[in-house]
């Protein structure tokens, strides 16, 4: 009889430890799956930052070549031209 208990006691002690491991485990997996979120919103929050500062940077660009500025010269024509077809597509579209 003595045999059962102690076979039931360790049971009892693996199960509990396994219990433990579990929540514990849960606990952590939610953390890190809210710091993944919040990464996840970071690298989003950078890209449209990135994004911004490249559109301000070609805008720059734009605006040294016009104020008569050599370099870059050929890229803003090109822009320039580009905008210009853009924005005749869209004239096109709306007669239509």
């Amino acid at each position: 009889m003595s045999r059962i208990i102690e076979v039931t006691n360790l049971l009892e002690d693996k199960l509990e430890t396994l219990i433990e491991a579990f929540v514990f485990l849960k606990q952590e997996n939610e953390f890190l799956h809210q710091k993944m979120v919040s990464l996840e919103n970071q690298i989003n929050q950078n890209k449209q930052q990135l994004e911004e500062k490249e559109k301000s940077y070609q805008l720059l660009k734009i605006a040294k070549t016009i104020e008569g500025s050599n370099e870059n010269k050929r890229e803003t024509k090109l822009k320039i031209n580009a905008l210009i077809r853009e924005i005749d597509k869209c004239i096109v579209q709306l007669s239509e």
